[in-house]
């Protein structure tokens, strides 16, 4: 949840860390802060709010040049975002500076320990619980190292710690349990950092950590051991994306850069899933042929936006499939005890591979025996390294808290998977499986077109900026675009927004229908799907109650007309696709409504683009 970077090297650390955090603040803004060490003094500084707090701070309180330093963004959970609550938090006796990442869930036990020893804690926060720990082992008059064994396996729950420790200034430290931490490797300098963004303007080459490690930076070395303090094994790997993609590029919001990203994002999504052979081949697949076939049911798990893609996904696999494919929230997924066994395929979707409900979901499947591909944005992350596959959906850099081209490129990733198991079990032919992929091929562009054509979309925003509440509609895949769309406005503008499934309105939803109330609504294509006249028909319940309608339709679908206030055109695509071209001028329309009301659209209030506490 919240954002982490350490550096050691020639650099001014003050530089190296600041614009690292810059680049994590989508993880956590609710407070930001630095540690340095020099000449033998430990200097902190932090801030409550956003960095611009902490750079207004340094300047009017300098902290030393230094050559080792740690920093941290903070998504509050225990304790609220106040100065004294911000990391790093330090030791009792000044000698240990040191940030967390996650919740540690016996901190109240361990507190009271200290507490009754005398100790006294300056903040709220389960952090500080571990800074003080470690201060503690450290004056026994162990190392740096041994201290963070000791600490980390007393902590309970899920962790990142990094630390330095004054009276060593040649290392920084750190623990990694259930929370992301990855290493960047330079010359005569190393970085730690919740996320390669952080350091990816000076190296390209990482280190990513396995469950329950430690690791030890130098200037000249990296050291990983386990948690038993044995040697680990560790996996380089070059991260395919420089600084550029972290940046702006002229916009004015990470988010709406995102959303024109999409149509390259699919297509490098796409890229090298045809074999020579001309079948479809996935990343890193190691379940067999034979144990794809013994699949009886898919339980896709995922939270949030992630959630939609698999509803979409469900449409897809069974119908490609025809195997029972359901699809869980994953923060209840593992507490209903679900019904899962050798012969079930669990598919978890999260673009940051870090998601905690999605992580011990995960954990879950395989404690029954069932095999689990993730589907996943960050390389070497947490749920593809614990899952028997990965298909890596390419799509860069999300810097947006709100999840665009996230979104659309886990949809893509979801066709690929049950094509591929189509191809597998023999369900379909391989020239059918070639068509899905030609038309899968085509989507860039026709995406491109949408984006062209969305300046209706951008007026409309601006028309609707005051309304307070905004409703989305459609059936099959349109429900689960509806209820992304309504979910963007929700996150980024703070209207109400709802998105019902069209055919239930007369259960309940078309109470709300009143005089002047947008409602968007998903038509299905015209002339291939049975759904089209009853989606009309929805139009119309609505439409006779006064509501405002927002027809998304497709080129030529000429019905919905005598029933629409506003129609935005669609490419043709099949019905299963629909959803990649449909999705983006929902996405436009929140992006610009919020920007109108005066939000700031990458960094929503209250929200962290990765959740990694349950």
């Amino acid at each position: 949840m919240c954002g982490i970077v350490g550096y050691l090297g020639p650099r001014s650390a003050q530089s190296v860390v600041i614009e690292g955090l810059r680049r994590l603040e989508y993880r956590g803004y609710d407070s930001a802060g630095i540690a340095v060490l020099s000449d033998g003094e430990l200097a902190t500084r932090k801030k409550a709010g956003k960095i611009a707090n902490l750079d207004a701070e340094l300047l009017s309180n300098p902290i030393p040049e230094a050559g080792i330093g740690i920093g941290h963004t903070r998504w509050a959970t225990h304790g609220g975002p106040t100065d004294q609550n911000a990391h790093p938090h330090v030791s009792a006796d000044g000698r240990v500076a040191l940030v967390h990442n996650g919740i540690i869930e016996n901190f109240a036990q361990l507190r009271q320990k200290l507490e009754a020893r005398g100790m006294e804690f300056t903040s709220e926060t389960d952090s500080e619980v571990a800074a003080q720990l470690l201060g503690v082992e450290l004056a026994k008059g162990v190392g740096l190292v041994e201290g963070m064994h000791t600490v980390a396996n007393t902590l309970n729950g899920a962790f990142t710690l990094v630390a330095v420790d004054r009276d060593d200034p040649d290392r920084v430290v750190a623990a990694r349990r259930n929370s992301p931490l990855v290493v960047g490797v330079g010359e005569g300098e190393n970085f730690l950092a919740s996320d390669v963004a952080a350091f990816i303007e000076f190296t390209r080459e990482a280190i990513e950590l396995g469950q329950d490690q430690i690791v030890e930076i130098t200037r000249d070395a990296v050291v990983v051991t386990t948690f038993d303090g044995a040697e680990a094994e560790v996996r380089p790997y070059h991260v395919d994306w420089d600084l550029a993609a972290a940046e702006k590029g002229g916009y004015d919001w990470f988010m709406r850069k995102e959303i024109y990203e999409q149509p390259q994002a699919i297509a490098d999504t796409l890229l090298g899933r045809i074999a020579p052979d001309g079948s479809l081949q996935l990343d890193e697949i190691h379940i067999t042929d034979n144990e794809l076939r013994r699949v009886t049911k898919i339980v896709i798990v995922a939270c949030g936006t992630a959630f939609y893609a698999g509803m979409v996904a469900k449409y897809a696999i069974e119908h490609w499939t025809r195997i029972a494919c359901e699809v869980e929230i994953a923060s209840e997924f593992r507490y209903r005890d679900p019904i899962i066994d050798p012969n079930t395929l669990v598919v978890t979707i999260s673009q940051s591979g870090e998601t905690a409900d999605t992580l011990m979901a995960v954990r879950h499947a395989r404690e029954q025996h069932a095999k689990v591909i993730a589907i996943c944005n960050t390389n070497g992350a947490t749920i593809p390294r614990e899952s028997d596959a990965v298909i890596y959906t390419h799509a860069g850099p999300e810097i947006g808290v709100a999840s665009t081209k996230g979104f659309l490129t886990q949809v893509v990733a979801c066709y690929l998977l049950g094509l591929y198991l189509a191809q597998v079990r023999g369900t379909k032919f391989g020239e059918e499986i070639r068509e899905v992929m030609h038309e899968l091929q085509t989507m860039p562009e026709k995406v491109q077109r949408v984006l062209d054509d969305i300046q209706p979309m951008l007026d409309l925003a601006q028309e609707f900026s005051e309304r307070p509440s905004v409703l989305f509609i459609g059936r099959h895949v349109g429900f689960p675009v509806a209820l992304e769309g309504a979910l963007k406005l929700k996150e980024i503008s703070y209207l109400h927004a709802e998105g019902f499934p069209a055919g239930e309105l007369k259960h309940g939803a078309i109470a709300l229908v009143e005089p002047g109330l947008p409602i968007f609504v998903v038509v299905p294509p015209k002339g291939r799907d049975q759904l089209h006249d009853k989606v009309i028909s929805n139009i119309q319940e609505v439409r006779a109650r006064g509501a405002y309608t927002i027809v998304l339709a497709e080129d030529d679908d000429l019905e919905v007309e005598p029933y629409s206030d506003v129609v935005f055109r669609l490419p043709k695509v099949p019905t299963l696709l629909q959803p990649l071209v449909a999705t983006v001028p929902l996405q436009m329309f929140a992006c610009e409504l919020a920007t109108q009301k005066g939000y700031d659209v990458d960094q929503p209030r209250n929200l962290a683009k990765s959740v990694t506490v349950e």
